[in-house]
C-alpha cells in the first residue's frame, strides 16, 4: 500500500511516500480502509519531534481516518498512522458512521470536534451568559468552538490573522473578532468585557500567549491550554495573580480521553446528530492528495487554513 513515511523528524519535506506492505490484525486491532484523512496542527509536531510524547522513527504521520471496516463506513483513531492507504485502529476508537452524514463532514468530528466540546464543556465548563474568548478561531477546533459556544448561550469573542478570516467566523456565531497582528488582544478583551475580562479562554497557542490569555481572564475565569501553536520554547508561567481572582488555568489532551475516557463514543455521536439536523457547520477548506501531504503540512503552518485541512489517499 502506498503511505507517507518520515524517517528523520524535520519539516514538511521530510514527507515521503512510500509503498509499505499492508497491515496485519494483531492484539486486537482491526484494518480500516481510509477514504480521507484528517490534517491536525499535531501532525506537524509529530514530525518535528515536539509532540507531547516522543515518536519513533521511521513512522507513519496522522491520527484520524474516515474509511471502511468489513464493509462499513466508520470514523476511525490511527493505531499505526493515517496518512495511508490501510491503517490499524482499536476497536474502541472506531465510530460507526450513520447514512445521513457524510463522510468528509464527520471527519471533523472525530479529533477537532471532541476537542471542541471537551474544552467548553467539560475542561472550563462554559455557561450561558459568559464570554468566552477562542483563539486561533479560523482552525479547525476554533470553528467548532465559536459554534458550540454560541449554542450555549455565550458572547463569543475570537482572534484570527486576519479582518477577512474574522468576518467568515460571523456566519458561525461570532459576536466581536480581533486581529491579533494589528490589535492588543488583552486590551481588546478588557474593552469588550467593559475591563471585567473573560469568564473563558480556549488557548492553543500557548508560549506567550498564554501568558496574556491569563491576564484578560475576569474574576472566577477559566483558562484551557491545549496545544503549542506558537511553537515558542516553553517558559514558566507566572500565576501569581490568579489566587486572589480565584481563577483556574486547566490542561488538556484529547488523547488521554479517547483511551482513558468514557464519554468519547456518546459525545461523537450526539455531534453526527448535529451535522445531520443541520445545527453545526463543517468547514472544509482544502484537500489534497496523498503524495502533497507534505504540501498540506507547510499550509496549515502558514496559518492560511480556515476550518479543516484533509489527504485523500
Amino acid at each position: 500500500m502506498r503511505a507517507i513515511e518520515i524517517t528523520q523528524f524535520g519539516g514538511p519535506e521530510r514527507l515521503q511516500v512510500v509503498d509499505r506492505p499492508d497491515p496485519v490484525p494483531h492484539d486486537g486491532l482491526v484494518v480500516v480502509e481510509v477514504d480521507q484523512a484528517g490534517v491536525n496542527y499535531a501532525d506537524t509536531h509529530q514530525t518535528e519531534d515536539t509532540y507531547l510524547s516522543r515518536q519513533t522513527l521511521p513512522m507513519v504521520p496522522g491520527a484520524e481516518v474516515v474509511g471502511r471496516l468489513d464493509g462499513r463506513r466508520v470514523l476511525a483513531v490511527a493505531a499505526t498512522g493515517g496518512y495511508a492507504e490501510r491503517t490499524l485502529a482499536h476497536p474502541g476508537t472506531v465510530f460507526a458512521l450513520p447514512d445521513d452524514v457524510g463522510s468528509t463532514a464527520a471527519l471533523a468530528m472525530l479529533i477537532q470536534g471532541a476537542t471542541a466540546w471537551h474544552l467548553l464543556r467539560t475542561s472550563t465548563h462554559l455557561a450561558e451568559g459568559e464570554t468566552v474568548v477562542v483563539h486561533a478561531a479560523a482552525g479547525g477546533v476554533g470553528t467548532i468552538a465559536v459554534q458550540l459556544a454560541k449554542r450555549a448561550g455565550a458572547t463569543v469573542l475570537a482572534t484570527a490573522s486576519s479582518p477577512e478570516r474574522l468576518e467568515r467566523l460571523g456566519g458561525l456565531g461570532l459576536d466581536h473578532g480581533i486581529d491579533y497582528t494589528a490589535t492588543d488582544f488583552v486590551e481588546a478583551v478588557r474593552t469588550l468585557t467593559d475591563g471585567r475580562g473573560a469568564d473563558v479562554i480556549v488557548d492553543s497557542v500557548g508560549g506567550s500567549n498564554l501568558q496574556r490569555s491569563l491576564h484578560c481572564l475576569a474574576y472566577r475565569g477559566r483558562c484551557v491550554t491545549f496545544g503549542d501553536a506558537g511553537r515558542e520554547t516553553p517558559s514558566t508561567l507566572d500565576i501569581s495573580t490568579m489566587r486572589s481572582q480565584n481563577q483556574t488555568l486547566v490542561g488538556y489532551f484529547l488523547g488521554a480521553e479517547l483511551f482513558l475516557g468514557t464519554r468519547a463514543h456518546a459525545m461523537i455521536a450526539g455531534h453526527l446528530d448535529d451535522i445531520a439536523a443541520g445545527r453545526l457547520a463543517v468547514v472544509i477548506d482544502r484537500r489534497f492528495a496523498l503524495e502533497e501531504a507534505g504540501e498540506a503540512h507547510a499550509y496549515i503552518e502558514s496559518r492560511q487554513a480556515f476550518g479543516r485541512v484533509l489527504l485523500v489517499p
